[in-house]
């Protein structure tokens, strides 16, 4: 099976399947990048719910300009919250008073983040999670490794994994907060299937919001795969990377997704929930991506304006 759609074949597609499964996704932001865009009212549906990246170094006073310029312009901001890069207690409670007063914002990611030392208190999403600072919020995401991670679990297992996701699946039957695992983005349908189902098996039934890249070229994908520490799918872009004709097409998910869209099609029951994309070639080339796939749902909030 191929692991791409480079536009050079045609594969057969149930488009219907693949609008339902996109249906209510998310996109992941930076301050940086969301500068770009002159108004997201012109690429994104009205509502969708845009994470953004808190990139150590990143100002706070940033995040939050970011997190209310979304609010404003009608979507609903979820900021990561990376235990690591959090020196102490009381800086965490003046981010969430900050968020909160400024950007009414009700949703927040959970993630240990990509550094190796902590600034201070903090190392985990369990310990952010404890500290009853969100409660009220609406929801509370927590991050995903389908293909596991070497940060976690350095012999290659996911012993570490499996049970803080069991912790959390307990802190979520305690809490009014809606909860779900927002994964890595990945590029194959059948460990995903399989990593969903091994949850599932294990009793973990928190919904998946699985991480999906973005339409963009192939040596920026391997960029990014590198820096995020994707594993097996790393040595897949490795390999076609070698091939010069491919290096130079366009990925895009079509695929990926439609078989994860035929999947949840036949097992209704199955653990995803919905798409989370991040958009490693451009917001834009992304959003343009998801227009073209996902249907009426996937209607920008200016064009859907002008419809009424």
């Amino acid at each position: 099976m191929a692991l791409f759609n480079f536009r050079r074949e045609a594969p057969a597609l149930d488009k219907g399947q693949l609008e339902a499964f996109l249906r209510g996704y998310s996109i992941e932001v930076m301050p940086r990048t969301a500068e770009k865009v002159e108004d997201f009212r012109e690429l994104l549906p009205a509502g969708t719910r845009v994470y953004i990246a808190h990139i150590e170094g990143t100002p706070i006073e940033e995040m939050v300009a970011t997190a209310a310029r979304l609010r404003r312009e009608g979507y609903e901001p979820m900021p990561h919250f990376p235990a690591r890069i959090i020196p102490d207690r009381a800086t965490l409670a003046d981010w969430i008073t900050r968020y909160r007063g400024e950007a009414d914002v009700r949703q927040a990611l959970m993630l240990a983040g990509g550094v190796a030392k902590p600034a201070g208190d903090f190392h985990s999403s369990m310990q952010l999670l404890e500290t009853e600072l969100f409660d009220g919020f609406e929801r509370l995401h927590v991050a995903g490794h389908p293909e596991g991670n070497r940060d976690i679990d350095p012999d290659g297992s996911d012993r570490n994994v499996i049970e803080a996701l069991r912790w959390k699946q307990a802190f979520s039957q305690r809490t009014d907060a809606r909860m779900a695992i927002a994964t890595q983005f990945c590029f194959e349908a059948q460990p995903v299937i399989a990593w969903v189902n091994r949850l599932q098996a294990e009793g973990i039934d928190l919904p998946v919001h699985i991480g999906v890249a973005g339409p963009g070229k192939l040596q920026t994908l391997l960029k990014f795969a590198i820096a995020c520490g994707v594993g097996p799918s790393l040595g897949v872009l490795q390999k076609r990377a070698k091939d010069v004709t491919k290096l130079l097409l366009p990925f895009e998910p079509t695929e990926f997704l439609s078989d994860l869209a035929a999947h949840k099609a036949a097992h209704p029951d199955f653990g995803i929930e919905a798409v989370h994309f991040f958009p490693l070639g451009g917001i834009k080339t992304n959003a343009t991506w998801a227009i073209e796939n996902g249907g009426r749902a996937a209607v920008p909030a200016a064009q859907e304006k002008d419809q009424q």
